[in-house]
């Protein structure tokens, strides 16, 4: 049998990390991609091809899928699209930069990414483009409407690619988890440092009681969150995609997220409104 190649973002730590590791260790050919040359490096001491790819930078891209190219002789089994990261905060306190920058990473740089790479993957039998959503891919949290709208987003499109694509070989697959145990509110602090004032906010008292709370300590979950996953249980379902010929549109991961599904389906919006409003 051939060795199956596969490209993955966002492999510094948590989902992406897991995944690589597992599918090196099942027998693929995995390039895990990270923004940093350490954590390039962590891949590398374990025999696992990794480079840089930053997602808000085009000659990155350009530059990752022509090593992918050179070093599989133009032939993709797989791109998994992972790397992304969230700005806690109201929206009306993020500034238009701090838009524009999330949406260069969670949204463009991925869609780019994805447009570059269906030329390397008409060769494979199988070949599929797996996109990481969320639970908020498909509903939206207050103070977390920004990264939900990049999940939104994500949505959108990849249902557009999947039926622009109807007759094509290639399958394009969302995964839509809850809440799992990584380190994306660890690392989202820095940005809510960056760029939201939350003490000149009208909604002060809200990040003082709620928002202030969840991002800085460790033993606090809300009611949403209180039980996580841990990452090997998304790489169990992106490895039930990549076996299948025929995958889902969409895997639900965590009970939160369907439970979030029915919600929608049976509940109005003022109903909505009144059991997520913080």
């Amino acid at each position: 049998m051939k060795t199956k190649n596969i490209l993955i973002t966002g492999c510094s730590s948590g989902i992406g990390k897991n995944v690589a590791i597992t599918l090196h260790n099942k027998g693929w050919r995995v390039f895990a991609t990270c923004r940093s040359k350490a954590d390039c490096n962590f891949f590398k001491n374990l025999g696992i091809e990794s480079f840089q790819l930053d997602l808000v930078e085009e000659d990155s891209i350009i530059h990752a899928v022509n090593l992918v190219k050179e070093k599989t002789k133009s032939r993709l089994d797989a791109l998994y699209n992972n790397g992304a990261y969230a700005i806690p905060g109201a929206v009306q306190d993020i500034p238009r930069c701090a838009i524009r920058e999330i949406f260069e990473v969670n949204v463009f740089g991925q869609i780019d990414l994805i447009n570059k790479c269906i030329p390397l993957m008409m060769s494979s039998d199988y070949p599929k483009i797996v996109n990481c959503s969320s639970v908020l891919g498909f509903i939206s949290l207050p103070y977390r409407g920004l990264y939900s709208a990049t999940k939104y987003s994500m949505e959108a499109l990849t249902d557009a690619l999947r039926r622009e694509n109807y007759n094509s070989k290639i399958k394009f697959v969302l995964i839509q988890p809850g809440p799992i145990n990584t380190d994306i509110k660890k690392k989202s602090i820095k940005h809510f440092e960056k760029w939201i004032d939350w003490e000149k906010s009208i909604h002060q008292k809200t990040y003082e009681k709620k928002v202030i709370k969840r991002l800085y300590d460790n033993n606090y979950k809300d009611s949403f969150y209180n039980y996580e996953l841990q990452p090997n249980e998304v790489t169990k379902i992106i490895i039930k995609v990549l076996n299948s010929k025929k995958p889902k549109a969409r895997y639900k991961i965590t009970f939160q997220t369907k439970i979030a599904q029915m919600m929608i389906k049976l509940l109005p919006t003022n109903t909505l409104d009144w059991f997520f409003k913080i």
